[in-house]
């Protein structure tokens, strides 16, 4: 496959959809731990990475969005951080083969960063780069940190990635609709600090749906030079009798994917409530807006070489009709209609019987009175062919005789 960084220099990369989504849909409630599935039931993670690929994601997410050491903890799995990342990784690098990058997910830690809370920016950094040892180990291509909220805490994450890999990284943050992140950052300052940091791709995922993330793709452009991921949710979640519905349709996703790359998204996918069917709108609206890249050849110039032209044929001896009208003699043309079917009989006969009399030329309009006949051109070429008449064809457009 080619690179990572050389593919979205060139194109647009389409990732794909949910995936607590996805598994709360098979079934699965929200009190068991969907990374540990890819112990449990890796058949199931297997599967719904497969149905994102056959709806057209170039680009898929290992199942580790909460694998790391304080998350894990939550459901007395803080040991199994290296098995699960691994085993995540694994089952996404098999399922997408040659057809599709496979990013490692990182989520925020779950605990509070100082000042805010009581974890240091060491062992956050710690914690960071256990699972992002683990999923390299498991054979990622790329990373990608996730539905940050914390500016300070992304940056320690890029910092622990980059400290152990060179490897890309993609790093998004998430802001509510007025485009601050919960801690009041305005999306200017995120824009201006993940552009400062070594993340290679910097965008925003979750939270709000295409609409507003559009709006922020306008600013972002305007403010960073480097790649930027778009990754919105299936619109703001809405609550109806103790359910979760998602709004937005996968019609609407394909409609604002094209806006997405219009407006100059590198990236783009789905988050919370999007499905393969979102993926795969998705996907028709990259192949009709997919930046087309066009190489061009560099050709050797050949020493210029003088080419003799023939010299022109004077008018007046292109044709007895021709030679009559530069002389400024009298020229009597007439004008035969087409038939309506394809028997050419009576109009041979009669460009035949107007030679002989002298007439320098037959007029064939082309479709008097919008009537439904025979191509004037071709009857034509006819009588050029079998009575040697000259003929004058009028083209009509609209009113204007041509």
């Amino acid at each position: 496959m080619e690179s990572f960084g050389t593919y979205i220099k060139n194109h647009v990369l389409l990732f794909d959809g949910a995936m607590g989504t996805f598994i709360y849909q098979k079934g699965i409630f929200i009190d068991k731990c969907y990374d540990e599935l890819n112990l449990s039931n890796p058949e199931l993670i297997r599967s719904i990475h497969d149905e994102y690929l056959k709806a057209g994601a170039e680009a898929i997410e290992t199942n580790t969005f909460g694998a790391n050491r304080y998350k894990l903890a939550r459901h007395n799995l803080a040991g199994k951080v290296k098995i699960i990342n691994r085993k995540g990784a694994r089952i996404a690098k098999e399922i997408a083969g040659s057809r599709a990058y496979v990013a490692g997910s990182m989520g925020p830690l779950g605990v509070k960063i100082e000042p805010w809370g009581e974890t240091s920016f060491e062992e956050a950094n710690e914690v960071f780069r256990e699972q992002a040892q683990a999923l390299l180990d498991g054979g990622v291509d790329l990373f990608i940190l996730e539905t940050f909220h914390d500016i300070r805490e992304i940056e320690e994450a890029v910092k622990a990635i980059r400290s152990i890999s060179d490897f890309p990284i993609i790093a998004q943050m998430t802001v509510q609709e007025d485009g601050k992140t919960s801690y009041g950052i305005e999306l200017k300052e995120i824009t201006e600090r993940l552009s400062s940091s070594e993340a290679d791709v910097i965008g925003l995922n979750c939270t709000v749906g295409p609409k507003h993330m559009l709006d922020f793709l306008e600013q972002m452009v305007k403010i960073t030079t480097k790649p930027i991921s778009i990754i919105p949710n299936a619109g703001k979640p809405q609550y109806v009798d103790g359910r979760t519905f998602y709004m937005s349709t996968p019609e609407y996703f394909c409609v604002y994917a094209k806006r997405f790359i219009e407006t100059g998204a590198r990236i783009i996918g789905g988050c919370c409530g999007t499905t393969p069917e979102h993926i795969r709108k998705m996907a028709e609206a990259l192949v009709q807006k997919q930046p087309r890249i066009v190489i061009q050849k560099k050709t050797k110039l050949e020493p210029e070489v003088e080419v003799s032209l023939p010299e022109p044929v004077p008018t007046k001896q292109k044709s007895k009709l021709a030679e009559k009208i530069v002389q400024g003699k009298f020229v009597t043309l007439v004008e035969m209609l087409s038939p309506r079917g394809r028997d050419v009989t009576k109009q041979l006969a009669g460009a035949k019987k107007l030679k002989e009399k002298g007439i320098d030329a037959v007029n064939i309009p082309d479709g008097p009175r919008a009537s439904a006949r025979m191509n004037g051109l071709a009857l034509a070429i006819l009588l050029q062919n079998h009575v040697g008449m000259r003929l004058c064809f009028i083209i009509r457009a609209g009113t204007e005789v041509l």
